[in-house]
């Protein structure tokens, strides 16, 4: 077992780099989403180069804004995709993991489900862009937050605010 250091526990790559609403990264260093609500977690995996990315998807669709690819269903997965394979990654080695979209006010029913449609949402940008979903944790009505790890066979830790802790 190695212990950390303070000095260990302050660099980002051991820490994890949060992405933020709307935002989107790639890499080969963990990353984490806190504070999923109605929000998802989208998680790209490349399983042969361990590397992938994660967006924190707050809308299900962009209506042709492309200011903030991050933010939309519609937009991330496609943006996450061409920043993997311009990063050297094979389509058919990608999968995909995704969690939160929650329904937090139970008063909430069709179009005001805001975690609904982000589901559907994600889903349908998956099928579109031929990208298997592996894993998900998704609905309800608890928050969550995820630890997305490439380097773990790109192991995502859900932390739910239920105390809940699991893994996809």
């Amino acid at each position: 077992m190695v212990e950390n250091t303070m000095e260990d526990s302050k660099k980002p790559e051991l820490k994890g780099i949060n992405i933020g609403i709307g935002e989107l990264k790639v890499g080969g260093f963990v990353m984490t989403s806190i504070g999923l609500g109605s929000c998802i977690a989208v998680v790209l995996h490349d399983k042969k180069k361990a590397v992938g990315g994660v967006a924190h998807v707050m809308l299900p669709n962009s209506n042709d804004k492309k200011d903030r690819p991050g933010k939309y269903a519609d937009t991330a997965v496609p943006e996450l995709l061409g920043e993997l394979i311009a990063e050297g990654s094979n389509k058919r080695d990608i999968i995909a993991k995704i969690a939160g979209g929650s329904s937090m006010f139970r008063q909430f029913k069709g179009n005001l489900d805001i975690g609904g449609r982000n589901i559907e949402a994600v889903k349908e940008a998956l099928n579109l862009n031929r990208i298997p979903l592996e894993g998900e944790d998704t609905g309800g009505n608890v928050g969550r937050s995820i630890m997305y790890d490439p380097g773990q066979n790109g192991a995502i830790v859900i932390r739910r605010a239920d105390g809940t802790c699991i893994n996809i």
